[in-house]
């Protein structure tokens, strides 16, 4: 079969893609942006890309068009793929009707900390011998691939509540019919699509309904909206972390170069785990992974010994490199409540006096529509000093940032704010950049620029 995707350099799409190759079909796609690590990862596979949506694309003649969300009616080529009558389909449907029939899916939603934790449930299963599937909106070190097929009945997917597609508005989660599903925590976001935190309680609600009685929910017991989720019906057995009567860790110690934690399920005491991140966050997503795991299988102390060798996903922390003892990091985080956990992760590991400068690009849509502005500052308390770019923004961003007073710096263009953190940093301080986009490039322009500044005589 041959598919052509529209949205192709998504992290999703662009993980269809990998799948659908790897499956022995022909994959050719297209997008307007493209920026790594997907655009690597599909030169890599040898899959052909098309700048842009040009109707021109019908001469290709697929078997199938597989439409991402980021498309939308008016787009020049679906117009013209709808026009001339042909067949199309969604990704989640796609990949649920081609790869996910007959596999036992473990499934994790969440607000936050989805790509983690999916990827440590990847590497607790490959430890384990289970050579699962994966599709993770994200690249975990660990494989150096966002998805593939593996070689067992088991499959992980990172399971997203934002729609499937403009002609299918339920939440891509429920295409995936999951044995286990993960559910982290639950916030507010995506408002571009849902008007409160309500509408997606009710989407939760919908996956919780399609978990077999058979199958498992592993959620977060400390979670408030959760608790609302599953107060309208739940028909699995529940397994809960972050609770006491559940998997929980005590007897934390932080250092630069992991967190190690005590681990516990109820009264039993597990054992000692090494994990290479930091912050509360991170043990969360640490103990649902486990959780999970367990529930497929796999021996509790083997899946904790295999947490140290746990290497972490592009773009969460991710270090881009050092000039001058000012280290340059890459971020995911652009919801409040991540921006705030990812500063407090980064603060736990560093030493007295070492500093955290926070740079953030207010991305994501729910952020372009002004929704979160008012938690904004307080989520970057937790930073020395902080440089916002404000382009592209409708909002006053400046106002939004009062609270920082003379600790915050905005900038419409990312020059001028290279330039603006380049000028206030210096040796032992982190440079955290927090986007889901590729932000112009910042991260290489900060390296380049610190090491052209002149260096202090000694």
């Amino acid at each position: 079969m041959h598919i052509h995707i529209l949205g192709i350099c998504g992290t999703f799409m662009g993980g269809v893609a990998a799948l659908a190759r790897e499956a022995g079909h022909r994959v050719t796609g297209c997008d307007a942006n493209v920026y790594p690590p997907m655009s690597d990862q599909l030169a890599a596979l040898g899959i052909d890309l098309i700048e842009g949506y040009e109707p021109g694309q019908l001469a290709l003649s697929p078997d199938l068009w597989v439409v991402g969300n980021v498309v939308s009616r008016g787009n020049p080529l679906m117009e013209a793929v709808l026009d001339a009558g042909l067949p199309y389909t969604s990704g989640p449907q796609w990949l649920a009707e081609h790869v996910l029939q007959g596999r036992r899916v473990l499934a994790v939603a969440g607000t936050h900390g989805k790509t983690t934790t999916a990827s440590m449930l990847a590497w607790l299963l490959e430890e384990a011998g289970r050579r699962p599937g994966f599709l993770i909106g994200g690249m975990p070190a660990n494989f150096g691939v966002s998805a593939r097929l593996g070689d067992s009945d088991l499959f992980v997917i990172e399971a997203d509540e934002y729609d499937t597609a403009f002609f299918d508005k339920r939440s891509k989660f429920v295409h995936y019919r999951p044995r286990v599903a993960v559910l982290n925590n639950l916030e507010f976001d995506h408002a571009d699509i849902f008007p409160d935190l309500a509408a997606i309680e009710t989407q939760f609600h919908h996956l919780v309904r399609i978990v077999p009685r058979t199958g498992t929910l592993v959620v977060n017991g400390a979670d408030q909206a959760l608790a609302r989720v599953l107060a309208r019906g739940a028909w699995s057995r529940c397994d809960s972390f972050d609770l006491a009567g559940g998997w929980h860790a005590d007897q934390v110690q932080e250092s630069s170069e992991a967190s190690e934690f005590t681990v516990w399920r109820g009264a039993q005491r597990i054992g000692r785990a090494r994990l290479p991140l930091s912050g509360a966050h991170s043990r969360s997503n640490a103990l649902a992974a486990l959780a999970a795991a367990v529930e497929v299988g796999v021996p509790p102390g083997e899946a904790l010994a295999s947490f140290a060798r746990f290497a972490g996903v592009a773009r969460r922390m991710q270090v881009r490199g050092s000039v001058g003892a000012v280290t340059v990091i890459d971020d995911f985080a652009h919801h409040p409540t991540a921006i705030a956990s990812t500063i407090a992760g980064l603060r736990a590991r560093l030493a007295p006096g070492e500093r955290v400068l926070a740079v953030l690009e207010p991305r994501s849509n729910t952020m372009k529509l002004g929704t979160m502005k008012s938690r904004l500052a307080q989520s970057l308390q937790g930073a020395d000093l902080v440089f916002c770019h404000a382009g592209g923004i409708d909002w006053d961003v400046a106002q939004a940032l009062e609270p920082l007073g003379a600790r915050a710096t905005v900038r419409d263009g990312i020059d001028a704010l290279v330039e603006a953190i380049v000028a206030s940093a210096r040796p032992g301080d982190r440079v955290l950049v927090m986007s889901n986009g590729g932000f112009g490039g910042i991260h290489q322009r900060l390296l380049d620029a610190l090491a052209a500044r002149p260096q202090p005589a000694h």
